[in-house]
This record gives structure tokens, C-alpha cells and sequence, in this order.
């Protein structure tokens, strides 16, 4: 017996279809981007991903947490992901000076390296939720939407400390860590899981038609409002608006995630995995040149499709049991070392 509700445990699986079917955005988007100046197409599916990905994963990343924020685990837990922001800034960044050649990278671990800025941002949610942890759920909103806000005012680049997107993305984490799933699943009934799936393919065709001027950086939460280009006094009510749509959108993909469990969700327990190595992936296809080669449809497609299959294939246990120490490293040693230091000091 696990002592587990079923509705826990329908929640767990939800959410863990929700972070796989978001892993695939991930992928997808990356892998795209190269191509999205040149194809309409691209271009569209790119700006309806950003509308909802990260903060859905900011609210699963939330979600699943609150199981492991305070004491021991929640400790065990921090180091971990420090550990593996050490690990991945040093590999990114010296395969990047020796074989990658990208330019305008900030080789510095106070500047996370491309999608290495979650977990920077990842620990400081956690932190900030602790600090918060006597506030009422209400409080916690309002300082995140507040900070949010607030953080585009700075005159400094975002990227630095993964500042921006750390408030930017910290009102979908407070919402994730109080997530009711019974409440999510009461509204979310058939009719109405099936209106929010529509919805949600209707915003792409609304954008594809409608959308091409929408300013991509204000999806990003990465910059300011000076390096965004609005320098007015209330571009911080720019931002609200973004968080408005980015709201909508993310309850409309909502009603795309199954309920059921399915390969899918064992699936999803292995999104670190494709989440740490993608960017390997996508910069070598870069220098290798493949993206030479895709100028219609039929090319457009078949990336799409390497996009789904390569995050399959890096989700599978096989990948897990090869690349554990890399991608979940033993943090037992920095604990031990921690113990004995406080027994010396006794």
C-alpha cells in the first residue's frame, strides 16, 4: 500500500503526461528556430509553443515540489539540481568555445547557458517559496505577480543570474505548488476539456493568421523592458497582458493532456533526460548543416517528426541507466561532507 488517494494518483499521472507532451514543445521549438525567419509555418507553431510551454512547465515543476521542498529532501533536492547546473554549464560551454562556435553566448557561470537558466531559476523558485512558506496563498500570488512585473524595470541584462525569467516564471510555480487537481478535474469535465482542447488549437490558427507581429522576446520572459524596446512607465501593464494570454493559452492545452495512464507517462518520469541533452542534439544537426537542406513542407515534417522521436528516444530507460551519474548525480557525498563539517564545529 502506498497510502495514495487515487485522486493523487490520478494527478501524478496527468501531470506527468502534461511534462512529456511539454518536453516535446521544448524539443520542437528548439529544434525549429532556426528555420522560423524563413518559413510562415514554423514561425506560427514556434510563437503558440511559447505561449504556453514554460509556464506549464514552471507549474508542473511547482506541482511536484511541494512533495520535496522543506527538510532533508528539499536540501538533497537543491544540491542536486546545483550539481547539475555545474555539470551542464561546463559541458555546453566548452563544447561551445571547442566545437559548437555560437555567438553572442556569455561563457559565465552567473549567465545560465540557453535552456540551463530553468535550473538556476529552479532553485531560486524553491527558495522564494520557502521564504514564503508562512504567507497565505493569496500573498504568495500577489508577490509573484508583483515581482514579475517588477523585474522588467531593472536597467541590467536579464540573462544575468536568470534574474528575469526567475520572477517573470515564479507566479506559474506558486500556482503549480497549490495546485488542486480535484478542483482542476471538476471543471475540466468532458464538454469542457474538449471546448479548452478546441481553444487551444484555435489559438494556433488565430496567431498563424493574426500573429505575425507579435513581439516573440515579451513570450520569452528573459529580457527587460528596455531590452524589449518599451521604455514607457507602464510597460509593466505589457506584461500583465502577456501574462493574460499566456494564462488562456496554458488552460487551453490543458484540455489536450489524457487523464489515463499510458506510455506517455512513464515517459514523462524521464523529461530530465531529454531536457539536459536536447541541446546537443539541436547544436550539432546546427553545425552539421542539415538545416541547409529543409526549405519546403516535406522537410519541415520530417524535422518535426526527428524533433517527437529523438525525445522519445532520450526519454527511454535505456538513456536513464547509461547517463544516471551525468544527468542525476550522487549528491551523498556533498551531504556527508556538510555533516562533518557541523560535527567539527560543535
Amino acid at each position: 500500500m502506498t497510502g495514495e488517494s487515487p485522486l493523487n494518483t490520478r494527478g501524478e499521472t496527468f501531470f506527468l503526461n502534461l511534462r512529456f507532451m511539454l518536453i516535446v514543445t521544448v524539443f520542437v521549438a528548439n529544434a525549429i528556430e532556426p528555420l522560423i525567419q524563413e518559413m510562415s509555418g514554423l514561425h506560427t507553431l514556434y510563437q503558440w509553443i511559447f505561449s504556453f510551454h514554460m509556464p506549464l512547465f514552471v507549474l508542473v515543476t511547482g506541482y511536484f515540489a511541494r512533495s520535496s521542498l522543506h527538510g532533508a529532501p528539499g536540501r538533497k533536492v537543491l544540491l542536486q539540481i546545483a550539481l547539475q547546473y555545474v555539470i551542464f554549464q561546463s559541458l555546453y560551454s566548452l563544447l561551445d568555445a571547442s566545437l559548437f562556435h555560437v555567438n553572442n553566448i556569455q561563457h559565465s557561470f552567473f549567465a545560465p547557458y540557453l535552456l540551463l537558466w530553468f535550473l538556476a531559476s529552479h532553485i531560486c523558485w524553491r527558495l522564494l517559496m520557502l521564504g514564503m512558506s508562512r504567507w497565505t496563498r493569496s500573498a504568495q500570488l500577489a508577490f509573484a505577480l508583483t515581482a514579475g512585473v517588477a523585474v522588467g524595470y531593472l536597467q541590467l541584462d536579464g540573462i544575468w543570474f536568470s534574474i528575469s525569467r526567475t520572477f517573470v516564471y515564479l507566479p506559474f510555480f506558486v500556482i503549480g505548488y497549490h495546485f488542486s487537481f480535484g478542483a482542476f478535474v471538476k471543471l475540466y469535465q468532458r464538454y469542457v476539456k474538449s471546448i479548452a482542447a478546441a481553444a487551444s488549437l484555435l489559438l494556433l490558427l488565430a496567431i498563424g493568421l493574426l500573429g505575425s507581429n507579435l513581439p516573440i522576446g515579451w513570450l520569452y520572459g528573459s529580457m527587460t523592458y528596455m531590452q524589449l524596446g518599451a521604455h514607457e512607465w507602464y510597460a509593466g501593464l505589457f506584461r500583465l497582458a502577456v501574462y493574460g494570454l499566456q494564462f488562456i493559452a496554458s488552460l487551453a492545452f490543458l484540455g489536450l493532456v489524457p487523464y489515463g495512464l499510458s506510455r506517455m507517462t512513464g515517459l514523462g518520469r524521464r523529461t530530465l533526460y531529454v531536457f539536459l541533452l536536447h541541446g546537443f542534439v539541436v547544436r550539432t544537426a546546427v553545425i552539421s548543416g542539415l538545416y541547409t537542406y529543409i526549405g519546403n513542407l516535406a522537410g519541415a515534417a520530417l524535422l518535426l517528426a526527428g524533433a517527437v522521436g529523438c525525445t522519445v528516444l532520450l526519454a527511454q530507460p535505456a538513456v536513464r541507466r547509461l547517463l544516471n551519474p551525468l544527468v542525476e548525480p550522487s549528491v551523498e557525498w556533498m551531504i556527508s561532507l556538510q555533516r562533518a563539517a557541523i560535527r567539527r564545529s560543535l
